[in-house]
């Protein structure tokens, strides 16, 4: 059975990320010399994580998705993911990956039954993939792409639309689900990009992304929304694949949210737009046991936001939003 939290939404999903380094420099989230990495011992172990997700998963959670930084930049990923596949009361794992070390180790994947893979990848294009990412590896991505689709995983494409820079490269990925069995998702630029910078208004909002592409595929029906979702899911008649919208930023999703984060060092984050709710490393490594951590789980499901709003105005830092999406959790 699930636990609910204030506001008497079901906690299910834990969004776990391994470490904080990325392979890559995305502008949107850190700056071109990278961010200061957290050090190597304020990591929380393998160890320690599978105690959580074990302590977790009694607890109600039952989906758990492995992200970064970039999972696959820490070492001996592939054993840590069998060992969390084997714990009671998990009943999907999951990976976000920007696919350039991904490759070789999808046949891993595919044997311990990985139930699907969110590749981050905001154009087709090589020449905006370098622009955007400061890295010409997208021949790699592409590779992991296909090599993902031919291995019968279940495989989503994630590309964040940010004005001037890829907007021009939407209807290209929307062209590549005609097809391939793959969804993508256009997600609202939010303002994780470890410089505290803001925008005063988001001009590619869901609204926009949405009207953009029914121009151009006028046929284009919505899904049933399922719970829990952060995307409203799109057909276009005759596709293979289907089109996400995330209003990341707008925030639309937030009544039916079940999901939580973990950062690499072991911070609960109950919204993605608050500054951390829990320091759960000091209570592993303090003795802590585990009726313990899971009194101060409970204590702060029942303390949740209502919404990303409340949960960025009651942020320590007076509401700004300071910090990289590669520290907390993708």
């Amino acid at each position: 059975m699930p636990i609910f939290d204030n506001h008497g939404r079901p906690i299910e999903y834990v969004r776990l990320a391994v470490t904080d380094r990325c392979n890559l420099r995305c502008f949107y989230c850190m700056p071109a010399e990278g961010i200061t990495y957290v050090a190597r011992q304020s990591l929380l172990s393998y160890e320690e994580m599978e105690r959580l997700l074990k302590i977790m998963a009694s607890m109600g959670i039952r989906k758990v998705r492995i992200t970064g930084g970039e999972p696959f930049v820490r070492r001996d990923l592939v054993p840590f993911l069998y060992r969390i596949h084997a714990i009671e009361g998990i009943e999907q794992v999951n990976l976000t990956t920007n696919g350039v070390l991904t490759g070789k180790y999808i046949p891993d994947l595919v044997q311990m039954g990985l139930h699907s893979v969110n590749l981050s990848c905001d154009t087709l294009n090589r020449e905006r993939f370098f622009k955007i990412t400061r890295r010409d590896e997208l021949p790699k991505v592409r590779a992991c792409l296909d090599q993902l689709l031919e291995s019968g995983i279940k495989t989503k494409i994630n590309a964040v639309v940010m004005a001037g820079k890829n907007t021009e490269d939407l209807l290209d990925l929307v062209e590549y689900t005609r097809h391939h069995p793959v969804t993508v998702r256009f997600i609202e630029e939010m303002p994780f990009n470890g410089t505290g910078d803001h925008y005063a208004k988001l001009e590619w909002n869901h609204k926009k992304i949405l009207s953009h592409i029914r121009e151009h595929h006028p046929r284009i029906m919505a899904l049933p929304f399922e719970n829990g979702a952060t995307a409203i899911n799109y057909q276009i008649p005759g596709f293979k694949g289907k089109v996400g919208i995330i209003a990341a930023f707008t925030r639309t999703f937030c009544g039916s949210c079940n999901r939580i984060r973990m950062t690499a060092t072991g911070t609960l984050k109950t919204c993605l737009y608050d500054d951390g709710v829990l320091d759960l490393r000091t209570l592993l490594r303090d003795g802590s046991d585990d009726t313990a951590i899971e009194l101060a789980l409970k204590r702060a499901f029942g303390s949740r936001a209502k919404d990303g709003y409340e949960a960025e105005k009651a942020r320590k830092s007076k509401g700004k939003v300071s910090e990289s999406m590669s520290t907390i959790g993708g």
